[in-house]
């Protein structure tokens, strides 16, 4: 099964770093930086080097290599990347507290009942913002993992490694 990351807007260099050894761990093949999130430096990349190994650098802190062994891609925009995912049948899965929301155990259900076999991609966004309502609103199911403390949400790159675990686990 192919699964992919989608990071949108993602600020922390460690949150990046976090995406890249939760996605060596459970096998997802690729992840796909759009917005400003930062990313690794590559063979051609535009970016001034000083910039793109100052970055590369940080993200290594955190991802310990994983940045090496996981493919990745980067994107201008978000539109971008949901013509692309669309474009190859991919179900898309928006991670974010949002009404008509999912539990993962649910989202998993749906997967296997309604789109067994295709490719799915999870949307990560902004570590204050979320995911934007207009991206919401093209997804093809929006996981919500239920919280029962005094706070409100999870850490973006703690919430995406539960969620990709449940969809990994699911899909195996």
């Amino acid at each position: 099964m192919h699964i992919t990351l989608v990071a949108h807007d993602i600020r922390s260099t460690h949150n990046v770093g976090a995406f890249f050894r939760t996605c060596d761990g459970l096998g997802v093949n690729e992840i796909l930086f759009s917005g400003y999130t930062p990313y690794p430096s590559f063979e051609g990349d535009s970016r001034l080097p000083h910039f793109a190994d100052k970055l590369t650098r940080q993200i290594h802190k955190t991802a310990l290599g994983a940045e090496s062994t996981v493919p990745f891609k980067t994107f201008t925009n978000l539109a971008e990347v949901i013509g692309h995912l669309k474009a190859t049948d991919t179900v898309c899965i928006a991670l974010e507290q949002y009404p008509g929301s999912v539990s993962p155990k649910v989202c998993t259900d749906i997967l296997t009942s309604q789109y067994a076999g295709r490719p799915v991609a999870l949307f990560v966004g902004n570590e204050i913002h979320g995911v934007a309502d207009d991206v919401l609103s093209q997804m093809d199911i929006i996981m919500e993992i239920p919280m029962h403390g005094t706070k409100e949400s999870l850490n973006v790159s703690v919430a995406t490694a539960i969620a990709l675990y449940e969809i990994t686990s699911t899909l195996e």
